[in-house]
């Protein structure tokens, strides 16, 4: 096809009207990492062509727009050292703006609909570690009220709600209201024990809007625990523009992943699930090891490469990697974090195959991406091994590395995007010790090493210096999906 003059990609032109697969999913956080990932895996069981989609954007409605006009159809770029693999996948079948609520109270109420997965990032959550809403939150707040007001009316008068957590209870209040039986509710972010604390959330926040709702969800809704892994960096125009030229297609919407992809789950689906083992997901009792390895090992080191590699003036994980000093600041880390992890996987294969992953210069992940919601990431990827090796009597100089890189970058660049941009701000503009504030931010118990605060404070001065400036500039304030 690529000799024919290019065509849109629509379910007409690619003659998939036959491949629109009945709704049984819902999703929350439409983008590309779910698109690489849980609808890759849905779409590669060998049951996938019984489980469609119904996506919801999480900031904006834009893509939810443009995957509407191509009937849901995209294409999937797996991108390799060696060259490109493309597939048109065809099983999201209903794309919604995030902030249509009817749209949510539609597609939850349906019986069909017994499987939620989400994808809005860690700090989309707005929840602690623990759990606990972060009920300080005037958007979340504002939703509990609403919501408390709508459960106690006869009719489910549908109104604006802001956040996550809050558009998933008044899915799962309009489902308790339909009758529509059990779902499973399955987290695929980065957050520690995420099934447990999405549970724990939602169910606090349930006990304040309606015990109906509350005790309905304690009956009839389960929780799973995942580890993901797929890295996903944002599409580029040369990449629409390859999709075009090599296949034929005009996508307004490719998605650019590598071959790589894991997905281990722990959790009930009580009223059935995609057999998503037979594409290569693991299902396991306890998910901890998993989430882990992959937090501290994969996304740790992100994470020190958004840090140190964005100040060492690089701009993807190929190009940081490639340089000796962060290479040895990510291996010194993983020597850290391995300590701390049990010996049921072979980490000396695990690590060698980050690494290659890593090196695949293909693969244009940006450290600038990464580095968004960076308290956050710090907090659930660095800090818990800086954590055990100090209360193990030991150091974690790589980490100590990475919490000033950071802090030397929000004092001389503002912040990256990140959803506690008002507490960085804060600290940066009245603050008298900033960054043993800064650090306190990130995680309140290495203040209860103060050797290691000063540690720190001594390699921001050191960076500030040879920076040679000491300004601070506006943080940002918004962020990406």
């Amino acid at each position: 096809m690529s000799d024919t003059a290019p065509l849109k990609l629509t379910r007409d032109t690619f003659g998939a009207k036959q491949l629109s697969p009945p709704a049984r999913i819902a999703h929350f956080g439409l983008g590309s990492f779910h698109r690489a990932h849980q609808a890759w895996f849905t779409a590669h069981s060998d049951d996938g062509a019984h489980w469609g989609i119904c996506a919801f954007t999480g900031r904006s409605g834009a893509l939810a727009e443009t995957l509407r006009r191509q009937g849901g159809l995209y294409t999937l770029v797996e991108r390799s050292a060696s060259g490109d693999q493309f597939e048109v996948m065809t099983n999201l079948v209903e794309m919604y703006d995030g902030a249509d609520v009817g749209a949510i109270v539609d597609v939850l109420s349906r019986q069909e609909i017994v499987v939620v997965t989400i994808t809005v990032t860690e700090a989309g959550y707005r929840l602690g570690l623990d759990g606990a809403p972060h009920l300080h939150d005037t958007e979340l707040a504002r939703d509990v009220e609403i919501l408390r007001e709508m459960a106690q009316a006869v009719r489910l008068d549908v109104r604006v709600i802001n956040t996550v957590p809050g558009r998933i209870l008044l899915g799962l209040e309009a489902r308790r209201r339909a009758q529509g039986g059990p779902i499973a509710i399955v987290p695929c972010d980065n957050l520690p024990r995420n099934g447990s604390v999405l549970e724990q959330g939602l169910t606090q926040l349930a006990d304040l809007i309606s015990p109906k709702l509350a005790f309905w969800m304690k009956e009839n809704v389960t929780f799973a625990s995942t580890s993901v892994d797929r890295i996903t960096p944002r599409t580029t125009d040369r990449d629409i523009a390859t999709v075009a030229q090599v296949t034929g297609w005009i996508d307004a919407a490719p998605v650019v992943t590598e071959p790589f992809a894991s997905w281990v789950i722990s959790g009930r689906f009580p009223a059935g699930r995609p057999r998503w083992e037979t594409a290569g997901a693991l299902f396991v009792e306890e998910i901890e090891p998993y989430e882990r390895r992959k937090l501290w090992l994969l996304n740790g080191a992100h994470s020190l490469l958004a840090t140190i590699g964005f100040e060492a003036g690089h701009s993807t994980v190929a190009q940081a990697i490639a340089d000796p000093r962060c290479r040895h600041s990510v291996e010194s880390f993983w020597s850290s974090a391995r300590r701390q992890l049990p010996d049921l996987v072979d980490l000396d294969a695990y690590c060698a195959q980050l690494i290659e992953r890593f090196e695949n210069s293909r693969i244009m992940y940006e450290l600038e991406q990464i580095a968004t919601d960076s308290v956050m990431k710090l907090r659930t990827r660095i800090t818990p091994v800086i954590v055990a090796e100090l209360r193990a009597g030991r150091d974690c100089p790589a980490g100590a590395e990475a919490l000033s890189a950071w802090v030397v970058l929000v004092l001389t660049r503002g912040s990256f995007p990140d959803a506690e941009i008002l507490a960085v701000t804060t600290i940066v503009d009245s603050s008298v010790s900033t960054t043993a504030d800064l650090v306190r931010l990130v995680d309140p118990r290495l203040i209860e090493f103060p050797a290691f605060v000063n540690r720190v404070e001594h390699l921001v001065n050191e960076r500030t210096l040879t920076r040679g400036t000491t300004s601070a500039q506006t943080p940002l304030t918004t962020g990406a999906d």
